[in-house]
């Protein structure tokens, strides 16, 4: 049986040979009747566009690069999935390439990706500098996810991070705790530095000093969550609650806890960053700060989409939103002030006017006794 050609698919399809090629190059629109028709046809012959053939045609590579910087983890692997189901039916493919957050790996990867060479590059997150960045952009086009690029903020989808870590914050202070532990992430991390920032400010405003000795820095993987509460430990820390900058050292702070006996959130609160997908399914279920990786993956593919074909950009900022679950908690007296109303359902507290005499008056933080 002879393999069906262009000409065969647009017959079946009762459109014109130029429309059934604009199908499959994505060089222009196709009315969706006419789309539908031609796709139709092509899956019945069993028609196969030839890549090389489209991009020789097009003048295109029909790749778009996409560095990443940890392909296993499951926040960028959320990214990718968006990216890859933004670009599906369009002409073009991703490419990926990791940087683990390395300066030098991140160029290596850059390198090749612009060798291969790609029509546009998405960007998530990472180190490399501005002016590499907006170098590359003006060869091809750029969308950068998680990062602002100087310059180029038009072309950066970002979230709030200072304003979802104050709200995750506020969250446990309203709930009574005073002593709050945070696991940060790495200082060389903009959004480790944004969330710090944003629980540094949540304490000033409720009128809580903020205390060296309870926070300790990740690395944004669980072992570091882990190994953050044994450092807290021996710190001989008292805290009611922990707050990490992401999901993954939560789950690391759980166990860790669980290994000395001490119950979430009966003993000790936990709030994360992120809800990831596993986080509704932890024991109990995480508190956390709910980011729309997947359609920010969406997004940026239909971002550099339309920076390619030279329509208006969607809009750059995303919303987050607490996921409140069942790792948050009042603390032992704030049960005791709101019983026998149901403290979950209670209206928050407003922030606390400053007690020099009592600093933490609502917070029996745990020291090895229940609280």
């Amino acid at each position: 049986m002879a393999t069906p050609t262009l000409e065969d698919v647009a017959q079946a399809a009762g459109v014109s040979v130029s429309t059934a090629s604009r199908v499959f190059t994505g060089t222009a629109k196709v009315r969706s009747d006419k789309h539908a028709a031609v796709m139709r046809a092509a899956e019945e012959l069993g028609y196969r566009p030839n890549a090389i053939a489209r991009s020789l045609a097009s003048g295109r590579s029909l790749l778009i690069g996409v560095l990443t910087q940890d392909i296993s983890s499951p926040f960028y692997g959320e990214v990718l999935r968006g990216i890859e189901q933004g670009l599906e039916g369009s002409s073009y493919s991703a490419i990926f390439a990791s940087g683990h957050w390395r300066v030098e790996e991140e160029a290596s990867a850059l390198h090749g990706l612009m060798g291969r060479p790609v029509d546009g590059l998405i960007v998530l997150g990472g180190h490399t500098p501005d002016e590499r960045l907006a170098a590359m952009a003006a060869k091809v086009p750029l969308i950068a996810v998680g990062r602002n690029i100087q310059g180029l903020e038009g072309q950066c989808l970002r979230i709030d991070n200072v304003q979802g870590s104050y709200d995750c914050a506020r969250h446990l202070l309203e709930l009574g705790h005073r002593r709050i532990a945070y696991i940060a992430g790495p200082e060389s991390h903009r959004d480790a530095r944004e969330r710090l920032q944003g629980f540094q400010r949540a304490l000033a405003d409720w009128n809580v000093e903020a205390n060296p000795s309870l926070i300790v820095e990740g690395d944004f993987l669980e072992p570091s969550g882990l190994l953050a509460v044994e450092a807290l430990f021996a710190r001989g820390a008292m805290f009611s609650a922990v707050m990490a900058a992401n999901d993954q050292m939560a789950y690391g702070a759980r166990l860790g806890l669980y290994r000395r006996g001490i119950r979430v959130p009966e003993d000790i609160s936990l709030v994360g960053f992120d809800d990831l997908s596993g986080s509704a399914f932890t024991t109990p279920p995480l508190t956390t700060m709910r980011q729309p990786t997947y359609e920010m993956g969406v997004t940026a593919a239909e971002a550099i989409l339309a920076a390619l074909s030279g329509t208006p950009l969607p809009a750059a900022e995303f919303r987050v939103q607490l996921m409140v679950r069942e790792s948050t908690a009042p603390t032992h007296r704030e049960r005791q002030r709101l019983s026998p109303l149901d403290s979950r359902s209670a209206a928050p507290a407003a922030p606390p006017t400053a007690q020099a005499s009592d600093p933490w008056p609502q917070d029996p933080p745990y020291s090895g006794e229940r609280l």
